[in-house]
């Protein structure tokens, strides 16, 4: 099943319109016609089995036949990751995780971060882009960057974990995750969190964590934080 998004689609349409690009997309890329069936998500839950009664490159329209809203999981994961200096390994970070299972995404800066600017706006699309291939109903929300300490400063209603790599008393992540629970993660940039970072979120009551034996770098401990998490749920 191929699946296309589109966030302006909503429960209560009949029929509806794709955009140009899409349209063009749709006719003259993937050569479907009229008559065709598609599977539409906005990306809120809701999946519609719709069929195309105009396929033109400028304009195809859908005939809305079905709808249903899937149910959402029963944890919500809010990963918090530093951007990577190389940005392919970023959005690398990306895509797996929207494949795999997060609710919010959230770039923060940190003090040993090598990059400080990031692109949203292509971010934005390689989660789409995930989240279609993987065939999932839910967007993940990506946050605009933030700095570390105005990250921490929120109230969190959740548990709470901060992955580092210094020489200090840690529990693994697996052993404190509870299932059906929303939870936060931090991971760091190349060069980890200060030391300053790391006693200011546990003084915020972040659990201090570990990944595993081995050093990770920072994209590979985003994805084995967050298959943990998927994979603790699933039982």
């Amino acid at each position: 099943m191929q699946l296309f998004y589109n966030s302006n689609i909503s429960e209560t349409d009949t029929n509806f319109s794709f955009d140009k690009d899409e349209s063009r997309h749709i006719a003259k890329v993937l050569r479907k016609t009229i008559g065709d069936k598609l599977h539409i998500t906005n990306g809120k839950g809701w999946v519609f089995v719709a069929e195309i009664i105009l396929a033109e490159q400028k304009k195809c329209v859908v005939s809305i036949q079905s709808k249903s809203l899937q149910p959402k999981r029963n944890y919500n994961l809010h990963l918090a990751v530093a951007p990577t200096k190389m940005n392919d390994r970023y959005e690398w970070f990306l895509e797996k995780a929207t494949e795999i299972g997060v609710e919010t995404i959230t770039p923060i800066i940190c003090e040993h971060s090598e990059r400080k600017v990031v692109k949203i706006e292509r971010f934005e699309k390689i989660i789409q882009s995930a989240m279609k291939q993987s065939l999932q109903y839910y967007l993940p929300k990506l946050n605009k960057p933030i700095a570390f300490k105005d990250f921490i400063d929120q109230n969190f209603k959740a548990q709470i974990f901060i992955a580092h790599c210094e020489e200090t008393d840690k529990k693994s992540l697996k052993s404190q995750l509870k299932t059906a629970t929303d939870c936060t993660i931090l991971i760091g940039p190349e060069g980890d969190f200060s030391v300053k970072e790391i006693e200011m979120a546990l003084q915020r009551n972040f659990i201090p964590v570990t990944l595993g034996e081995t050093r990770l770098r920072t994209e590979t401990a985003a994805i084995a934080a967050c298959h943990s998490v998927a994979f603790l749920n699933e039982f």
